[in-house]
């Protein structure tokens, strides 16, 4: 039975930053994508945490910071001028995210073709349980006890570097889906406002 390969591999097959192993295993360009998107996401969700820490430090309410007006103004060159930005960051963190479970998803749809690929597979799951759940709980202790044994006998996956330019790629990509949702989101809420 020939590996099934996912078209959400496509991107990764011409990334120069692969091991060349990872060429040969549908299973490794399953876990780069996967870590890639995992990447981005946190990215993402870290522009979006600063966006709202800095709409909490200063809402626009003088009388909150006692110290001096100047504080004030300083902070709001800080605070983005489009206040849809934080709504726009949310957003392109969820694409994100949605992104790398629809990897996780496509686990069971890719066949390992060596021992480093069921590594690669089973670091997925345990990787994603650390996200979701209480890895404590059956089967996960479990599981991760697998994946330390086959690391031990085969070694660990091979380390690639992440580019920059597939960083700001898919993070412009991501970003780009949210414009577009927000604003269409602000003209339905216009359009209902309207018709009533």
């Amino acid at each position: 039975m020939a590996a099934k390969k996912p078209s959400v591999l496509a991107a990764s097959r011409n990334d120069p930053q692969l091991h060349p192993s990872a060429l040969r295993d549908p299973a490794l360009l399953l876990v780069s994508d996967w870590q890639m998107a995992r990447y981005v996401s946190m990215l993402l969700c870290r522009v979006q945490q600063r966006l709202e820490s800095r709409m909490l430090v200063n809402p626009g309410i003088q009388v909150l910071a006692s110290d001096s007006p100047k504080r004030v103004r300083d902070q709001t060159t800080l605070i983005p001028s489009d206040p849809r930005d934080y709504a726009v960051a949310r957003e392109a963190e969820v694409f994100a995210m949605t992104e790398a479970l629809k990897l996780q998803d496509s686990i069971p749809e890719v066949a390992a073709t060596s021992l480093i690929g069921v590594i690669a597979k089973l670091e997925m799951i345990v990787g994603a349980d650390r996200d979701i759940g209480d890895p404590t709980d059956f089967p996960w202790p479990h599981i991760a006890s697998v994946l330390r044994d086959l690391k031990a006998i085969a070694g660990g996956l091979p380390v690639g570097r992440r580019s920059r330019e597939r960083t700001r790629s898919d993070v412009a990509k991501h970003w780009e889906s949210a414009v577009k949702l927000v604003a269409a989101l602000k003209e339905e809420t216009q359009r209902t406002t309207v018709a009533m």
